[in-house]
C-alpha cells in the first residue's frame, strides 16, 4: 500500500507541475473581454478542471486499488450588455474514468452537457428575476456550493439533495426571484420536475415510496417543485452576483451567516397503500434544513478559520431509500485551519469533517468521516488537496485516499 500511495503522490506533483505553470500570483478572476471604456459591457470566460488520484482499500480482488479520475471540467460564460441583462452558460463533464471513456469519445460519460444556461433581468436595485436551467437552489448553503473554492474535496454528497431525483445534475428548469433586504439574502424559485430521473422504479403494494411523481401520476398533479433559500449575513455582505455559494474564503473576508432553505415537490413521490384499494397515491416530497457559516482571519499573520454546520429534515415519502437518498435526517459539519501567510504564495489548509445520515427504511446510520488538507499555490486558483474519507454504512466499512489537482482561470 506504501508503494502505492507514493505512486499515486508523486504522478499528481509532477502533473500539478505543468498546470500551475499557467497560472499567476496575481490573478483577478477569468478572462474578461470589454465591449465599452468603462467595462459595463463585457463577456466574461472562467474555466476549471479537476483531476484526481485515489486508492481505496476495499475493492473486489480483480480490481486495482488504484484509480484516475477527471472529476470536472468545465467553462463558464457571462455576459451583460448593462446591469439591466445577465446572460450565462455553464457546460461541461464530470467525473471521466476508465469505465465511462469511450474509444472515440462518443460515449455518454464523455459527452459536454449544458449545466447551467439562464437569462436575468433586473427589476430593482437590488432584485432579479431570471428563467432557464440553473442553480438557484433552496435548502441549505451546500445545496448553492461552488465546485471551485469547497474546504473539502468535494461537496457533501447528500446536501445535493434532489440531484437526478427531481433535477438535472442538481439544476432544475423553471424561473427565480433572488435578491436581499439589507443583511438578508433571498433566492426562491419554481421549477418543473425532471420525469425520467434516476429513480425509475414502480412502486410495489405496501411497499415503500419511489421518487416518480411526475412519470407515474402525470405533470398535472405531479410537474412542479418550490424552492427557497435565506441567509443573513451578520458581518461581511457576500455577493450574490451568481448563485454558487464559497466555501473558503481562506480569511479574506470576515463572514458568519445562519441560513434556512426549503425544497418542496406536491406528489414527488409514489406509493401503493392496499388498504386504499391499491391504487397509485403521490406523497409531497418536503426537505427542511438550518445551517450557519464561519470564515474569518484569526490575525494580521493571514491565519485562518472556515467552519460550517448543517441540519436537514429529509421527508422523501413513507421509508423512501434510494443510493444515497433517504427519509429522515441529516448532521452535517466541517471545520479548517489555514496556516499564516501570503494569499498569492503556498499555505496550509488542513480540515476534517463529519456527516451523520439517519434512514427511517434502516436500522444502521451512513457515517462518513473525512480528514485532509488543501495546498493552496495560488488561492483558490491553484490548489491540491488530499483528503482520506471513510465511510461506515451496513456491509460497507471502508475508505478512500485522494489527492486532487485543481487549477481555475
Amino acid at each position: 500500500m506504501r508503494k502505492s500511495l507514493l505512486l499515486l503522490v508523486g504522478l499528481c506533483f509532477a502533473g500539478l507541475q505543468f498546470v500551475t505553470a499557467q497560472s499567476s500570483p496575481d490573478y483577478t478572476g477569468g478572462l474578461k473581454v470589454k465591449f465599452d471604456e468603462d467595462g459595463k459591457k463585457y463577456l466574461r470566460i472562467i474555466s476549471w478542471a479537476q483531476v484526481q488520484a485515489s486508492y481505496t482499500d476495499d475493492v473486489p480482488e480483480e480490481a486495482s486499488n488504484t484509480n484516475f479520475n477527471l472529476r470536472r471540467a468545465r467553462l463558464l460564460v457571462y455576459s451583460q450588455i448593462n446591469d439591466k441583462f445577465l446572460l450565462l452558460t455553464h457546460f461541461g463533464l464530470n467525473s471521466l474514468n476508465s469505465n465511462t471513456l469511450s474509444p472515440v469519445g462518443k460515449g455518454e460519460g464523455s459527452q459536454l452537457f449544458f449545466h447551467d444556461v439562464w437569462a436575468q433581468y433586473k427589476i430593482a436595485d437590488k432584485h432579479a428575476v431570471g428563467g432557464g436551467l440553473h442553480y438557484f437552489n433552496g435548502i441549505s448553503r451546500l445545496n448553492n456550493q461552488s465546485t471551485l473554492n469547497m474546504l473539502t474535496l468535494d461537496n457533501n454528497r447528500q446536501s445535493w439533495a434532489t440531484i437526478g431525483l427531481s433535477d438535472q445534475f442538481a439544476r432544475h428548469l423553471g424561473i427565480y426571484f433572488k435578491g436581499s433586504f439589507g443583511k438578508l439574502q433571498y433566492r426562491v424559485s419554481v421549477n418543473d420536475a425532471i420525469t425520467n430521473g434516476l429513480d425509475s422504479r414502480d412502486p410495489e403494494a405496501d411497499g415503500p415510496a419511489v421518487y416518480g411523481g411526475r412519470r407515474l401520476l402525470g405533470s398535472a398533479d405531479a410537474g412542479k417543485t418550490y424552492a427557497g433559500y435565506f441567509d443573513f449575513n451578520i458581518f461581511d455582505q457576500e455577493s450574490n452576483f451568481l448563485p454558487y455559494k464559497v466555501g473558503t474564503y481562506l480569511g479574506a473576508k470576515k463572514i458568519f451567516n445562519v441560513g434556512a432553505g426549503f425544497f418542496l415537490h406536491p406528489n414527488g413521490a409514489v406509493l401503493v397503500p392496499m388498504d386504499k384499494g391499491g391504487d397509485l397515491e403521490g406523497q409531497d416530497v418536503a426537505i427542511f434544513a438550518v445551517d450557519a457559516f464561519y470564515d474569518a482571519p484569526l490575525g494580521e499573520d493571514g491565519s485562518a478559520l472556515t467552519a460550517y454546520a448543517t441540519f436537514q429534515s429529509n421527508d422523501y415519502g413513507d421509508n423512501y431509500f434510494f443510493s444515497a437518498y433517504g427519509t429522515g435526517s441529516m448532521l452535517y459539519g466541517h471545520v479548517g485551519y489555514t496556516f499564516a501567510g501570503d494569499l498569492a504564495k503556498a499555505r496550509v489548509q488542513p480540515y476534517v469533517s463529519f456527516a451523520s445520515n439517519s434512514y427511517d427504511a434502516v436500522d444502521d446510520n451512513r457515517n462518513v468521516f473525512g480528514v485532509g488538507a488543501n495546498a493552496y499555490l495560488s488561492g483558490n486558483n491553484s490548489k491540491l488537496t488530499l483528503e482520506y474519507q471513510h465511510q461506515k454504512f451496513g456491509e460497507s466499512d471502508g475508505g478512500t485516499l485522494t489527492l486532487q489537482a485543481m487549477i481555475y482561470l
